[in-house]
């Protein structure tokens, strides 16, 4: 979910950048453009910074048991074609 400080802070910006001969409107800009921005923002389906840490951490984990595993299986293959060649 974005942070909804970020969302005012996008509306804020937009509605002062409205030329002053429409400054009567800008506080029902200010709205209109929180909740554009909120709906607009809310379909890209954001994850905020520390969950996308969390899961780049998962990932990592992830990533160095498969190697490790691969290194594992590696060794447990070149034993069996060992075995296997003696006979």
């Amino acid at each position: 979910m974005v942070d909804p400080k970020i969302i005012d802070d996008l509306a804020r910006r937009l509605a002062d950048s409205v030329p002053d001969s429409l400054r009567a409107l800008q506080l029902d800009l200010d709205q209109n453009f929180k909740a554009a921005l909120q709906v607009g923002l809310g379909k890209l389906d954001l994850v905020t910074r520390e969950e996308f840490d969390v899961q780049q951490g998962v990932l990592r984990r992830t990533r160095e048991r498969l190697e490790a595993l691969e290194t594992r299986l590696a060794a447990l293959e070149g034993a069996g074609e060992a075995d296997d060649g003696g006979g």
